[in-house]
């Protein structure tokens, strides 16, 4: 593990972040209600790399997620996707960078009941009113291992299946980046295994960046970091995790005093870069 400084907004260097954030704060209720979900966070989520984001439950993951994608707002500080400010874009501008640059998978599947596999991968595109690229359509289909049930509705694909299907819809566009919420979080492990391998070979092979956010210390291992956040901080990162490490810190945030109340220098600010 490794601590570098963080990239600031108009840091040298920021062309090789696909995201980033400085110095975000998001305040939830107030008075005794008051919860700090972020707290003053600057990460940059490296381009070509697949990130983890971990942590307890209500350390703040999820929101950051949700805040770097664009899906919540937050009560300072600047995100960035590529080189835009999400911050200053007005409701309809962040809908079209949201759609045109970024790609999602929930947990959920959220695939539309009616359409068929290949109407599911290419539906944000249509929406959009533009024409997928057929190359890289029948690559993204290949990869996913779903050439045989293009026709196919969800009620008659297994659950992994459909994740790969919402995998696939996500990749289409070739968006900047992909963030993923507990992707595998309705999956038995072995279902869970491929969509994982998939969005691996995504990184590899097709130089996707993708950021997952996830409670399994399995599909943390998939990562190329790991970032561990408590209480709206991120208090460690890990390069080229393994199942036991990742799960050998996560038991640090159970032991109080333990190693996860020691931010890195600089509190909450570490780079995403940070252990390459």
């Amino acid at each position: 593990m490794t601590n570098t400084a963080p990239p600031t907004a108009d840091a040298p260097g920021a062309g090789d972040f696909a995201a980033r954030a400085h110095q975000i704060t998001k305040v939830y209720g107030s008075g005794d209600a008051k919860v700090i979900a972020l707290d003053a966070v600057t990460v940059g989520i490296p381009r070509g790399r697949f990130t983890a984001i971990m942590g307890p439950s209500g350390s703040g993951k999820s929101t950051l997620m949700h805040c770097m994608a664009g899906l919540d707002s937050v009560d300072s500080g600047q995100v960035f996707i590529g080189d835009v400010d999400l911050t200053k874009l007005r409701d309809k501008q962040l809908t079209r960078l949201r759609r045109d640059k970024v790609g999602f998978i929930f947990q959920a599947f959220n695939l539309v009941p009616t359409l068929t596999a290949l109407e599911n991968i290419t539906l944000p595109m249509d929406i959009a009113g533009r024409r997928p690229d057929r190359e890289w359509l029948d690559r993204v289909i290949d990869t996913v291992g779903l050439r045989q049930r293009l026709k196919h509705r969800p009620n008659q694909l297994s659950g992994g299946q459909q994740q790969r299907v919402a995998c696939a819809r996500a990749l289409a566009s070739r968006p900047e980046i992909i963030f993923a919420d507990e992707p595998t979080g309705n999956l038995d492990s072995r279902a869970g295994a491929e969509v994982l391998g998939f969005l691996r070979d995504s990184v590899t092979s097709m130089g996707q960046t993708i950021v997952m956010v996830t409670h399994d210390p399995n599909a943390a291992a998939y990562a190329d970091q790991v970032l561990f956040l408590q209480d709206g901080r991120i208090v460690d990162t890990m390069s080229e995790p393994t199942a036991e490490r990742v799960l050998e810190r996560m038991k640090g945030f159970e032991l109080p005093g333990g190693v996860s109340g020691r931010p890195f220098a600089g509190g909450s600010e570490v780079s995403g870069a940070a252990a390459r």
